[in-house]
């Protein structure tokens, strides 16, 4: 049964919702509280008797109830003030105030081709509600992220869908590609998997004599079997590290024989292995699935090719079938299965080009691997996820600018990618390019409900999405379950330790980084956390040990030599936080890196303006700007501008991201209500202050992403607000900004805000009446600048201010 109202289509077989022939996604129990709004339409439902129709044994709160109907409004477009479809009846439960039609579907044995309407005005309320054995067969409805993230239709293939086409597709038999397909199929349809265990995917064998197929294909077919939501392929990470276990090369090409001996020690369910070969002007695709412990063959396919260009459909071909064949339901192979052309590319060579990027990137860093990832955008232009791994590699290397041209074409052609990538590539647009972390958290909530074990939404969120929105507990979630669900991706197990040291857990990071050297992990962001915690924990010989490390560890010297200028500054360290930095600068610039140079040019400035050099600040600052403007090096420069009072400057600054950045969450939430913020401090208004930085308040915790790539910003609102409030001559309440610094360590991290928080937290308390308050506060400060160089002006202010608290207390 379909149920109609207004431009929607409910339809109870497939269990999905429709709009203009999209599908809605929908979680599946609001697509059950929907459903029994429909039945009952114009009927006041009692909140207990939806409860107990869609959770029915499971207890759940009300809340539960009314979170459900929120996501059904805003799938509707509904008002809740004014709602055109659900009516809240207060404190009893909701009426469905939309007028409903049903719709019933032909079936099979009726002569007529096209499906017969039945249309009534009106339904009678249905006596029993929705029962667990009527949707126990039927697959949760998946959303496609187009369909999530786009008014455009999901792709060319979805438009002009009809009814009749939806309900009876699965009855049509697949059509052979050019020059035919053969078959050899298990008399049965039991799915070959019994259990949902991951299956290894070896290199396929050319015997063509064509080296276009090296390696392609068994791109392209990780590309289509990545779009099941339920098959999980053994990541390359973990085939890697397998590799190294066994004593070889981490690149050794797989072999069925390697593949079947990476499964076992896996704990897999299957090993796929491929061939292709020509036969006269043709070419012919075989595969096999091998149970890996007995080498019993559990499933062959042999797909035929006409021509060199049918071989990549041939592939879609095999893929589809292997999904079905692997037990996949036929709703979600058809809802999330794109072609391979068009999941990827059209070229041969742009997807042989491609796949060798990811190679090189495996063997020798991103930057090797960028000309690579170009190539393949040249050949074709409208290779989304191309484009899309373009963008992370630049991203990698600290190049801005190009990452965020490299990913906006990206999403430029995202109509050229599967949904599984998709979701990829629009994260990354909303991150890179506009910025918008909240569209960015909504995008990969869908991603980690369509693909609960892809990597990607975890990441992104643990990484970087709830960071920015100072939910780190969340955020160390987030990273747990990937590393449970992905225990060879290196990256999670950072993300957890960055998380945890946000929190304080000291130990719970030092764990987990224990963990990952115990699986022979090394990558320069443990540096990162290693010398984080030495520099939290005070152990001087830990850090020492991590620097010269980092020497040694390609990637990591830009990272270190950046927390080590920062922690010599946080000790009133100066010379030596400027030779560290020069070197590191001059060598970014050096080797091309002008974005990198300029963020960290920008940490420099303000080093100094925090410390009190002015004009040396103001010099550094307008040299982060001549070698880039990019978001977070543009941030940086214009809060040391205003720090060291060119508010004409840092205004016009503010503006200028304001205008480039109108979504971005870091630049509306942090960047620009601190420097106009401070502008209003500069002007002696610091009731205007407080009342910009309102915007800040929700996210006052949060690290913006100008602490992932130049190691400044945090806390800088709560740090600004605190001066406000200094000028207002409201100690108390500067106090209570200034220990907020102070009570997060592990989020300040080594940015020099955190000391100069001691020496703001005294000047409060002198304020408020607390000398006994104050003259703790400025021991402090002076316990960590205890070896300062002795000519700092902040340094000299202090001792003064020091001095008269003393005076007044004898």
């Amino acid at each position: 049964m379909v149920y109609l109202f207004q431009k929607f289509e409910l339809d109870d077989s497939e269990f999905c919702l429709f709009h203009e022939g999209r599908r809605v996604p929908l979680e599946p129990r609001a697509l059950r509280v929907l459903l029994l709004f429909v039945q009952n339409p114009g009927k006041l439902l009692q909140k207990d008797f939806i409860l107990e129709s869609v959770w029915k044994t499971t207890f759940v709160e009300e809340s539960t109830l009314t979170r459900a109907i929120t996501i059904l409004r805003k799938q509707l477009g509904d008002d809740s003030r004014a709602p055109t479809y659900i009516e809240t009846v207060p404190t009893l439960g909701y009426r469905f105030i939309a007028k409903v039609e049903t719709l019933s579907i032909a079936g099979p044995g009726e002569s007529h081709p096209d499906a017969k309407l039945l249309v009534n005005q009106t339904l009678e309320p249905q006596p029993h509600p929705l029962t667990p054995e009527a949707d126990q067969d039927r697959f949760p409805p998946v959303a496609t992220v187009n369909e999530v993230l786009t008014s455009n239709p999901l792709s060319r293939r979805n438009e002009g869908r009809s009814l009749h086409w939806r309900n009876w597709y699965f009855l049509a038999v697949l059509l052979p590609v050019a020059g035919g397909a053969a078959l050899w199929l298990s008399s049965h349809h039991r799915p070959i998997l019994e259990e949902k265990k991951a299956v290894v995917l070896s290199d396929f064998e050319n015997s063509t004599g064509d080296a276009v197929f090296d390696g392609t294909l068994r791109e392209g077919l990780t590309v289509q079997l990545e779009q099941s939501p339920v098959l999980s392929l053994v990541s390359e990470p973990r085939i890697r590290n397998t590799l190294r276990m066994m004593s070889r090369n981490p690149e050794t090409r797989l072999t069925p024989v390697l593949a079947r001996e990476i499964c076992q020690r896996t704990d897999s369910a299957a090993m796929l292995d491929g061939s292709i070969a020509s036969l006269g002007s043709q070419y012919v695709v075989t595969l096999h699935a091998t149970n890996c412990n007995t080498g019993e063959v559990l499933y062959t396919e042999q797909v035929q090719a006409a021509r060199k260009e049918d071989v990549l459909h041939a592939l879609s071909t095999v893929a589809s079938n292997l999904r079905s064949r692997l037990g996949e339901s036929i709703s979600s192979i058809r809802s999330l299965d794109t072609p391979l052309d068009e999941a990827t590319t059209s070229s041969l060579d742009a997807l042989k080009a491609f796949s060798e990027s990811a190679r090189v990137e495996n063997e020798s860093g991103s930057a090797a691997a960028i000309q690579l990832a170009q190539r393949a955008v040249e050949l074709d232009p409208k290779f989304a996820v191309a484009w899309a791994i373009l963008g992370r590699l630049y991203g990698d290397i600290g190049q801005e600018q190009s990452s965020a041209e490299s990913t906006a074409k990206a999403y430029e052609f995202r109509d050229h990618a599967s949904d599984h990538e998709r979701f990829f590539i629009v994260a990354s647009y909303e991150m890179q390019v506009t910025g918008n972390l909240e569209k960015a958290e909504e995008t990969c909530e869908t991603w980690a409900q369509v693909y609960p074990n892809d990597a990607g939404s975890y990441g992104f969120r643990a990484g970087l999405i709830l960071r920015v929105f100072g939910q780190y507990e969340k955020a160390v979630e987030k990273a747990e379950h990937l590393v449970l669900i992905h225990p060879d991706f290196a990256m999670a197990y950072h993300f957890v330790a960055l998380n945890d040291i946000a929190l304080g857990r000291y130990r719970d990071a030092q764990r987990i980084g224990e963990r990952a050297s115990a699986r022979n992990f090394m990558i320069p962001y443990y540096a990162l956390d290693q010398f984080r915690l030495a520099s939290l924990t005070g152990d001087e010989a830990a850090m020492q040990r991590v620097v010269t490390m980092a020497a040694k560890m390609p990637g990591s010297e830009d990272m270190i030599a950046g927390q080590q200028a920062s922690s010599f500054a946080s000790h009133g360290q100066l010379e030596k936080a400027r030779a560290v930095s020069a070197g590191a600068i001059n060598f970014m610039v050096q080797s091309g890196r002008r974005e990198a140079a300029a963020r960290a040019e920008s940490g420099s400035a303000l080093r100094e303006a925090f410390l009190g050099n002015p004009d040396q600040a103001k010099r550094l600052a307008l040299a982060a700007l001549g070698l880039s403007k990019g978001r977070d090096a543009q941030y940086g420069a214009a809060f040391a501008l205003a720090l060291s009072g060119d508010s004409t400057k840092a205004e016009a600054l503010a503006s200028d991201l304001e205008k480039r950045f109108p979504e971005d969450t870091s630049v509306r939430f942090h960047y620009v209500p601190t420097l106009r913020a401070l502008v209003a401090l500069n002007r002696h208004n610091a009731t205007k202050a407080i009342e910009l930085l309102q915007a800040n308040v929700p996210y006052e915790l949060g690290s913006p992403q100008s602490s992932f790539s130049g190691f400044y910003g945090v806390l800088y609102p709560v740090y600004v607000r605190g001066m406000a409030y200094l000028m207002m001559h409201r100690g108390n309440d500067a106090s209570i900004e200034f220990r907020k610094i102070l009570d997060h360590p592990g989020i300040v991290a080594n940015d020099p805000v955190g000391a100069l928080a001691h020496f703001q937290l005294g000047r409060a308390y002198v304020q408020s009446g607390n000398p006994v308050g104050a003259q703790a506060a400025y021991k402090d400060f002076f316990a960590l600048w205890n070896v300062a160089d002795q000519d700092l002006p902040l340094l000299k202010q202090s001792q003064l201010d020091f001095a008269r608290i003393e005076d007044r207390n004898h």
